[in-house]
């Protein structure tokens, strides 16, 4: 039998559930236990693949093709663990599964209520994870915070959830809370996590463990006081105070003594965990021998999150390189509408790299294409990622095929010059929720392209999330300028990765790589990457 793990948090959105989730299930792991997780988001979109990045993040995609929230994205980063299509699950998801049933006659004529269809729903996920991955613990996050009329439901279910299990000790509740300090009284204050563990308790809710968040240093005797009054062993008053990388925090909860605690809990054998590989990555993020500029134009710079995981791959292949990664948030709409040569060059001038992330949409693509033609020019190392790779063709057939109308159907349907167009496939499909071309599928490389190289192999297998492609009417006059296709899918002949020849490194993909980057195990081209914009910063100096 499994053992679960949920995760509340209170106070305000943002604490980093999701962070402390993911640090929790690499502790785990090092003990020698299977674990994945499970992220409940209580908002009544199917899934987050219509919404928008500057409301929400960026759009996690999964090996099954699931578009997912982006702390799935944490999970798989530091469980390093695949996850599927059922590890996140909404709202939306849950009624549209209910409804189908009542629609079918599954309930006999019954009247459907929350309690018990839509909670038995809500449980029936999380039984069907621990089937599916036979994963000794499984970590369930509840998105939200406590109190929220959206996040009712899930958390009944869950109280539900421990009253159906063999054993009490096969559940645990852990609350992510905020302590926060006071500049006006000088004081770090325990109230709000008192309020919220109350509000908690209220539901019928006990939590076992309290991660407390705070932006410095909880002293012992507050931490008792929270103990004292809300009901649990001042050892399980956990501090997660801010640090300067993501990847501290599990040594930091390791150090707190959180694993163990959690392992005793659930009649685990908290066994000494392996930290070793962990602990190393760490050490050569927070002391690199170098540092490189990467200029990441992009039309969502607004909220970071857009481009998590391009950032956190970005992290990955600076540590893998022992050099400090910094980004130049460049927004793609500031190079548009007739921009000068001297703003490209005060934009993107003092960059060691270039990087053009994907996106939907006209607005910043002229930006994105100028910036394209500025690396290809200038020499400086380019990675291009989906929208970018078109980016990448769009500008190669304007400035090198002299075909000034060129351009993708996606912003210009009657386009004279449709070098990127919607994939056949994609043209009769009306609904846009999780209708694009969406998982994982197979690359067959080039020998001698860099890609090849970064990869070492023939074919490979990456993440895409996208409806249009390389139209290949164009290829042979794309690649006769110099931008060949040494990436394919062989099922379909869709080009997958184009490198523009003779340049010092200049690749766009159609995939999005970022999604399969660990931070112990960057990924190849994010690395190569990286590596060129150090070779190109020392040969500036």
């Amino acid at each position: 039998m499994a053992k679960f793990i949920f995760i509340t948090g209170g106070v305000v959105s943002g604490l980093g559930k999701g962070i402390t989730a993911a640090s929790l299930g690499r502790l785990i792991k090092s003990r020698g236990y299977g674990v994945t997780a499970l992220k409940f988001d209580p908002y009544l979109n199917v899934d987050p693949g219509t919404m928008s990045p500057i409301q929400h993040g960026e759009v996690f995609v999964t090996e099954d093709g699931g578009e997912c929230d982006l702390d799935v994205g944490h999970y798989e980063r530091f469980m390093d663990v695949n996850m599927g299509k059922g590890n996140n699950v909404t709202t939306g998801k849950i009624y549209s599964s209910v409804i189908a049933k009542e629609r079918r006659g599954d309930y006999l004529g019954g009247t459907v209520q929350v309690i018990p269809h839509i909670t038995n729903e809500i449980k029936s996920h999380i039984r069907r994870v621990a089937e599916d991955s036979d994963a000794d613990v499984i970590l369930v996050e509840i998105g939200g915070t406590v109190g929220d009329i959206e996040g009712q439901p899930f958390l009944e279910a869950i109280r539900q959830f421990k009253n159906e299990v063999p054993s009490k000790d096969d559940v645990l509740f852990c609350h992510v809370t905020l302590v926060p300090y006071i500049d006006a009284s000088g004081e770090l204050k325990t109230k709000p996590t008192q309020h919220s563990v109350r509000e908690l308790r209220s539901i019928g809710i006990q939590p076992d463990v309290i991660v407390c968040r705070s932006d410095r240093e909880i002293p012992k005797e507050l931490r008792e006081k929270i103990a004292l009054f809300c009901d649990v062993p001042p050892e399980a008053v956990i501090p997660n105070t801010d640090l300067d990388s993501l990847y501290e925090v599990p040594l930091a909860m390791e150090k707190e003594g959180l694993a163990e605690i959690v392992c005793r809990h659930l009649g685990l054998d908290p066994r000494t965990p392996d930290l070793a590989e962990w602990e190393a990555l760490v050490e050569r993020a927070k002391y690199p021998e170098r540092e490189v500029e990467i200029a990441l134009v992009g039309k969502y710079v607004a909220l970071e999150d857009a481009y998590l995981s391009v950032v956190e791959s970005l992290n990955h292949a600076g540590i893998h390189n022992n050099a400090r990664v910094r980004i130049h948030w460049v927004d793609s709409e500031r190079l548009e509408n007739g921009v000068t040569e001297e703003t490209l060059h005060a934009c993107l001038g003092r960059a060691d790299g270039i990087l053009v992330p994907g996106g939907f949409g006209y607005r910043g693509v002229e930006g994105k294409i100028n910036a394209v033609r500025y690396a290809r020019e200038k020499g400086i190392p380019f990675f291009g990622i989906c929208m970018g790779m078109q980016s990448a063709v769009i500008e190669a057939a304007r400035n090198l095929l002299g075909l000034s109308k060129a351009n993708s159907t996606e912003f210009v349907m009657d386009c004279k010059e449709p070098v990127v167009d919607l994939m056949a496939h994609q043209k009769q499909i009306t609904e846009l929720g999780g209708t694009m071309r969406l998982g994982a599928f197979p690359c067959k490389l080039k020998p001698g392209s860099k890609a090849h190289a970064a990869y070492g192999t023939d074919l490979i297998r990456e993440r895409h999330r996208h409806r249009f492609e390389v139209n290949n009417a164009y290829l042979e006059r794309l690649e006769s300028a110099g931008l060949k296709a040494v990436g394919v899918w062989p099922e379909g002949n869709l080009v997958e990765v184009v490198e523009m020849e003779g340049h010092p490194w200049f690749v766009g993909v159609q995939f999005h790589p970022e999604f399969k980057s660990r931070p112990n195990r960057p990924h190849p081209l994010f690395r190569d990457f990286i590596k060129a914009a150090l070779e190109h910063r020392a040969a500036k100096s």
